[in-house]
C-alpha cells in the first residue's frame, strides 16, 4: 500500500486544489478532445503520482494512471517536447542515457538511440507511437519496457477529496497483445481501461509489457499502443486494431472543419500573431458539439466540461468573431436551467447552472457538482451574452426560442438572487459541500475587508451588479424588437434605479474605487480589486468615477507590468502567488480592456495588449493559462508561472480577442448590417494586423489596419453580402 499523501489540504469544509511539490517542479503537456483528455509529463510519461493531474481522463475519470516508458529499466533522456500548431498531436524527442545492460558485459553511451514519443486523443481512444532508431555504428539489442495501471481515479479524488470506501476492482485481463482493466464504481456504472499493443510484447503481465529490439546501425522500429476508456456498453470500441495514423488523420480532420466559422486575425507581430494563432487552437481544442450547438469547456485539467460563468464568457469574448459559440452556449445553458428549489444543488429557479459533472463523485452526490448551480453571476450573464448576441447579429429568432428562460432568468434575479429585496443580487450557499463565495473569484479567502477579515454572507458583489445592470439595458433592447415594449420599459427604469443606487453604496471616493463587495450587515469591502473593471466594462459608472477607476486600475498597486492583479499589492490579503488575491488573469484583463474602450482611455488598452502578449512569449506555449503570479514585471524572465493553472483555458484564449476588438474600436450592428470601427490604436511595435471573414448581419468584410503617425489606416480588401463600413 502507497503512503498516505501529505500534499492534501483542507481549509473548512471548502474543497481545495492542491498542488504537489513535484508537479510544481514539472513540465506537463495537454492533450484533449470532447470529454476525453491527457495529461503528460514533459517526456510523454504519465507517471504514478496518485493526486497529480497525470494520466488519461474520460468523462471526470483517470483511465490510465501510469504510462511510463524504460529503456534497459532507466528512464530516456529528456531533450525536447511540444504540442503540434493544431493542437492534434505531443510530440517527444528522447534519447538513451549511458546504460550497462543487466546480465551483459556491453554498454550503450548517451545518445546512441533516438527516441520519439508521438501521443494524439480521438474520443475516448488515446493512441500512442514510439520510434527507436540506432545512431550506434554497431547492432544494438536492448529492452524495452512500457509500465502502465488505472486506477478509475474520479478527478475530485486527483483534488484531493478523501474517500472513506471506494468500488470493486476487478481482475485485469491479459490476452497476448492487450491488457483491459474493469472497476465497477459506487454509482453502479462499470467502467473499463484496454491497453492494446502493436506488436505483441515478448512478455505482457498487467501492469508490465516487455519488449526486445534487435537494431542494426540506422535501422528503426516502431510500436504502437491504444489506450480506450469508457463504460462496459461502450467496451466494443477497445477491439479495433492500433492505427495511430488512421486516429491522427481523423483528429486532424476534426480540427480542420472547425476552424470555417471563425474570422481570421493575422498581425506583423510575431508574438501577437503566434498568440493568437495558439489561442485559436486553444479554443477549437476544447470546444464541445452537441445537438444543441457548440460551447466551449471551462479548462484543462480541473475544469474540462460545462461552466456557466466560464463558458458565457468566453463566447463574449468570442463574439464578433465567431457569434456560432454564443448560440451553442446560450441553448446549452438554457437546457440546464434551473427549475426547482434543491438546496443540495443550490439551485433555484430560473438560476443558470454553473457547472455539470459525469464522474462516480458526483453520481453519488460525494460532491454535489453533477449540476451544480453555485454560481450568482451566471443568470444574468446569460442575458448579457443573448442581447449582446442580438445586437450583433441581428437574430430575432433565438430570442423568440429561448424567450421563456429570459423570463425565467430574469425572475431569478428579481426574486431568488435579490434575497432580502434591497434591489442587489447576493449570494449564500445552502449546501455545505458547495461553493462558499460564488462569483468569478470563488476561492474561499477571495472576498474580504481592507483590515483582511473574511466578508460574511450573503454578499452581493460588485461585478454581479454590473451584470445585472448591463443585463437589464440588452434584454430591454431585445424586448422592444419583439413587441414587448412594457417590459423593456420596466427593465430600463430597473436598470436606472440600480445605477442610482450603486453610486451610492458602492462607489468609494476616498480611494477612487469601487466596493469589492456589501457583507451580510451592507458594510464596504474598500478594497482595491480588480472585480472593479467589470463595473467599468458594463457602463455602471458615471465618466468622473470611470476616469478616477481607471487611473487605478492601471497605477502600480494593480498593474503587474504583465497585467492588472486581482488585488493591489497594498492591500491586507495581497499575496501574489495566491489564486485569487494578486495573480493575474488574463480574461480579467481583456474585460478591463474593454471598459477602457468605453472611456476612450487607448494607452490603457495598449498597456494590456503588450502585457498580454509578452507574457505569452516568455511561456514555452506560446499561449495563456489561466493564471499567472503578481510579482512586478522583471525585464530579465517572464511571468512567474502558477503551479496548477489551467491549460488550454477557455477564457484566457479567448482574452487576447476580446483585447483586440477592444484596440481596435471594433462593433458590429446586426440590424443595419454594419461595421464601426471607432477610433481604432496600434502599438509602435505592430505594423499591421489583417482580419478576414468578419460577419456582418447576413455579409462579410475582410480588412487591413495599418499603423501610421496619426491613426491607423484601414483599408477595405472584400466585402460579401450587404455591409457598409463606418470609419470614426
Amino acid at each position: 500500500m502507497k503512503p498516505e499523501s501529505k500534499t492534501i489540504i483542507k481549509v473548512g469544509s471548502d474543497l481545495y486544489v492542491q498542488a504537489s511539490s513535484m508537479i510544481a517542479r514539472r513540465t506537463t503537456r495537454s492533450l484533449v478532445n470532447g470529454d476525453s483528455f491527457a495529461v503528460f509529463e514533459c517526456g510523454g510519461d504519465v507517471l504514478d503520482t496518485p493526486h497529480e493531474p497525470l494520466g488519461f481522463f474520460h468523462r471526470d475519470t483517470r483511465h490510465l494512471s501510469r504510462f511510463e516508458l524504460k529503456v534497459a529499466g532507466e528512464t530516456p533522456y529528456y531533450l525536447d517536447s511540444h504540442i503540434t500548431r493544431e493542437n492534434a498531436q505531443l510530440h517527444v524527442n528522447l534519447s538513451n542515457p549511458d546504460l550497462g545492460i543487466d546480465g551483459e558485459d556491453s554498454s550503450l553511451p548517451l545518445n546512441s538511440l533516438q527516441i520519439e514519443r508521438n501521443w494524439v486523443i480521438s474520443g475516448s481512444e488515446l493512441c500512442h507511437r514510439v520510434v527507436v532508431r540506432n545512431f550506434a555504428r554497431l547492432a544494438v539489442e536492448i529492452p524495452l519496457d512500457v509500465l502502465f495501471d488505472a486506477d478509475f481515479a474520479d478527478l475530485f479524488e486527483v483534488r484531493g477529496v478523501r474517500r472513506s470506501r471506494r468500488g470493486h476492482f476487478y481482475q485485469p485481463e491479459v490476452a497476448r497483445d492487450r491488457v483491459r482493466f474493469k472497476y465497477q464504481g459506487l454509482d453502479g456504472k462499470k467502467r473499463f481501461t484496454s491497453v492494446v499493443f502493436d506488436p505483441e510484447p515478448a512478455e505482457l503481465q498487467h501492469g508490465r509489457a516487455s519488449f526486445r529490439l534487435t537494431l542494426q546501425p540506422d535501422e528503426q522500429r516502431a510500436m504502437e499502443i491504444q489506450v480506450t476508456g469508457g463504460c462496459e456498453e461502450a467496451a466494443a470500441a477497445a477491439e479495433r486494431p492500433v492505427k495511430f495514423a488512421r486516429t491522427l488523420a481523423k483528429r486532424r480532420s476534426e480540427i480542420a472543419s472547425y476552424h470555417p466559422g471563425w474570422s481570421s486575425i493575422t498581425a506583423s507581430s510575431e508574438p501577437l500573431n503566434n498568440l493568437l494563432s495558439r489561442s485559436r487552437a486553444d479554443l477549437t481544442s476544447i470546444m464541445q458539439y452537441t445537438a444543441e450547438g457548440t460551447f466551449v469547456m471551462a479548462g484543462i485539467p480541473w475544469f474540462a466540461t460545462l461552466f456557466g460563468r466560464d463558458s458565457i464568457l468566453t463566447a463574449l469574448s468570442l463574439l464578433v468573431f465567431n457569434p456560432a459559440v454564443a448560440v451553442g452556449t446560450l441553448k446549452t445553458l438554457a437546457r440546464w436551467q434551473g427549475s426547482q428549489l434543491d438546496h443540495a444543488r443550490d439551485e433555484e429557479p430560473g438560476k443558470i447552472v454553473h457547472e455539470i459533472r459525469a464522474g462516480e463523485l458526483a453520481a453519488t452526490g460525494e460532491v454535489p457538482f453533477a449540476r451544480y448551480y453555485g454560481s450568482t453571476d451566471s443568470t444574468p450573464l446569460f442575458l448579457c451574452l443573448l442581447g449582446a448576441y442580438v445586437d450583433v447579429t441581428g437574430d430575432l429568432k433565438l430570442p423568440a426560442e429561448l424567450w421563456n428562460h429570459v423570463e425565467r432568468a430574469l425572475a431569478w434575479i428579481q426574486r431568488w438572487g435579490d434575497r432580502d429585496g434591497d434591489g442587489y443580487v447576493e449570494y449564500l450557499r445552502e449546501t455545505p459541500k458547495g461553493l462558499a463565495n460564488q462569483g468569478w473569484k470563488d476561492s474561499f479567502d477571495s472576498i474580504s475587508h481592507a483590515d483582511g477579515t473574511l466578508a460574511r454572507p450573503p454578499i452581493a458583489l460588485c461585478e454581479v451588479q454590473a451584470y445585472v445592470y448591463l443585463a437589464y439595458r440588452l434584454t430591454a433592447a431585445v424586448a422592444r424588437r419583439l413587441g414587448r415594449v412594457e417590459l423593456a420599459a420596466d427593465l430600463i427604469a430597473r436598470a436606472a434605479s440600480l445605477k442610482e443606487r450603486f453610486a451610492r453604496d458602492f462607489w468609494l471616493e476616498d480611494e477612487r474605487t469601487v466596493a469589492l463587495a456589501l457583507d451580510r450587515d451592507k458594510q464596504p469591502c474598500r478594497v482595491m480589486a480588480s472585480n472593479a473593471a467589470h463595473c467599468l466594462a458594463a457602463g455602471l459608472l458615471s465618466h468622473e468615477q470611470a476616469d478616477a477607476l481607471a487611473s487605478r486600475l492601471l497605477g502600480p498597486e494593480m498593474f503587474s507590468g504583465w497585467g492588472m492583479r486581482t488585488l493591489a499589492c497594498n492591500e491586507r490579503r495581497y499575496n501574489p502567488m495566491s489564486y485569487h488575491n494578486g495573480s493575474v488573469w488574463p480574461h480579467d484583463n481583456a474585460i478591463a480592456a474593454a471598459g477602457l474602450r468605453r472611456i476612450s482611455h487607448h494607452r490603457g488598452i495598449l498597456r494590456i495588449l503588450e502585457g498580454l502578449t509578452q507574457a505569452a512569449a516568455h511561456l514555452k506555449t506560446g499561449s495563456l493559462p489561466e493564471l499567472f503570479c503578481g510579482f512586478p514585471r522583471d525585464q530579465r524572465s517572464g511571468p512567474i508561472p502558477y503551479p496548477v493553472a489551467c491549460h488550454p483555458q477557455a477564457w484566457s484564449a479567448a482574452s487576447i480577442f476580446m483585447t483586440v476588438q477592444a484596440m481596435l474600436g471594433i462593433s458590429v450592428r446586426g440590424f443595419d448590417h454594419r461595421l464601426v470601427i471607432d477610433s481604432p490604436v496600434m502599438p509602435e511595435w505592430l505594423d499591421w494586423l489583417k482580419i478576414e471573414n468578419l460577419r456582418v448581419g447576413e455579409g462579410a468584410v475582410s480588412l487591413l489596419l495599418r499603423r501610421s503617425a496619426q491613426a491607423p489606416k484601414v483599408e477595405i480588401l472584400e466585402t460579401r453580402g450587404p455591409v457598409a463600413v463606418e470609419i470614426n
